[in-house]
Order: structure tokens, then C-alpha cells, then sequence
């Protein structure tokens, strides 16, 4: 009778015998960081009614829309962490946290272009990048995915620190500080979005070789 489980365990005609090894648990996609990261999206819309209430004057709205603007900016910070402390990172999450970025960050600007309050050149230069970013994702899918680095991180903190300045209803005296925040945000934007490019080709080009040598 103890035999049996011996038995079991070897390898048909091995003459040994195998430990079994653990399967790794797979990570479910409906986890906590990504259900931070799609609370994010539905937070988008909200924002954006909050801040064109009242014609985007509106004192109370304004400080609305930007309460909503940095509580979605907010769950950016913590899905992350949590999904790196916990083991939640799953290819979901790489890639709809980006997009939740770019959906709240490009709602913000649009917004502030439209009221007139930002350039809408400005606006356009980061749309290009943040658009040009994801399509570079999707170009080298196949081939894996490319993690937010901390370049685009400290990109995405130098937007919300210039946009959350534009949004506050400050005085005229503090536009200096939303330009020199503003001007941060963009260097940083342009340099990390030439960063992805470089590292895009660099993981398609590993890919097809890899896929070469397999062939």
C-alpha cells in the first residue's frame, strides 16, 4: 500500500523518480490594482462635468473638478504599489494603467484648452506623445509589453502637479509657478516619449530574433 504513491511519483521508465513541482498560481485580472485603475476611468467623465459646470468659473465646481482630478490621480499612485506588493501585475494592468493615465491627463488638458486657460499647442504636443506612447504598445505587443518606467512616472507626477495647478482657482499672481510647472511637464514629456521609442524597437527587434532563432 505504500508503494503506491512511489510509484505514482517516477517517471515511466526512468527507473527514478520526480519531485512534482508547484504550479505557479495564475494572477486573476479582477484584482484590487486593477479595479483602482478602472475607478480611475469611471472618475474621468465626473471630472470633466465638474469642470465645465458653471462655465469653468465657478468656484465651487472648480474645487470639485480638482478634488476628482486628484483623487483619480491619486489611485495611479496606490494600484501600483499595491499591485507590486501584493503580486497583482498582470499584462491587464501594464496596459490599462497607462491608458487611464492618458484618459484622465488628456480630459484634464482638453478641458483647460477649451476654457481657454491653456494653449492649446501645449495640449497637442502631449497628446501626440501620449497617443505615439500607446501605439508603440500595441506595435510590439506580440513581442511583450512595455512596463511604465520611472521616467514616465516622474512625466506623469510633473502633469499632475501643473494641471492640478491650472485647475485650483489661484490668484493671477501665481501664474509663473503653472508655467514653470507646465514647462517641467513638457521636457519631461518629450524626453521619456523618445525613451519609449528607443525602447520599443529594442524589444521588437529582440522579438524577431528570438522568433528567427526558434524558426
Amino acid at each position: 500500500m505504500n508503494a503506491a504513491p512511489s510509484d505514482a511519483g517516477a517517471g515511466e521508465g526512468t527507473g527514478g523518480e520526480h519531485a512534482r513541482v508547484p504550479e505557479a498560481t495564475p494572477v486573476p485580472t479582477l484584482n484590487l490594482a486593477n479595479l483602482l485603475t478602472m475607478s480611475r476611468l469611471v472618475l474621468v467623465p465626473l471630472f470633466v462635468m465638474a469642470l465645465f459646470a458653471g462655465d469653468g468659473g465657478d468656484t465651487f465646481w472648480r474645487a470639485m473638478a480638482t478634488a476628482l482630478f486628484a483623487i483619480a490621480s491619486f489611485t495611479d499612485q496606490v494600484d501600483g504599489w499595491v499591485a507590486r506588493k501584493y503580486g497583482l501585475i498582470t499584462d491587464f494592468g501594464k496596459i490599462a494603467d497607462p491608458i487611464a493615465d492618458k484618459a484622465l491627463i488628456g480630459a484634464a488638458l482638453i478641458g483647460l484648452s477649451a476654457l481657454g486657460e491653456l494653449g492649446w499647442w501645449v495640449t497637442i504636443v502631449i497628446a501626440i506623445r501620449e497617443i505615439g506612447v500607446t501605439l508603440l504598445r500595441f506595435w510590439v505587443i506580440r513581442h511583450g509589453v512595455i512596463p511604465a518606467s520611472r521616467g514616465g512616472k516622474a512625466k506623469t507626477l510633473a502633469q499632475i502637479a501643473a494641471i492640478t495647478a491650472y485647475l485650483l482657482p489661484l490668484p493671477a499672481a501665481a501664474e509663473p509657478v503653472r508655467w514653470v510647472l507646465m514647462g517641467l511637464a513638457l521636457i519631461l514629456t518629450v524626453v521619456t516619449g523618445l525613451d519609449y521609442v528607443v525602447r520599443a524597437v529594442r524589444l521588437r527587434a529582440a522579438g524577431q530574433r528570438a522568433t528567427g532563432t526558434a524558426s
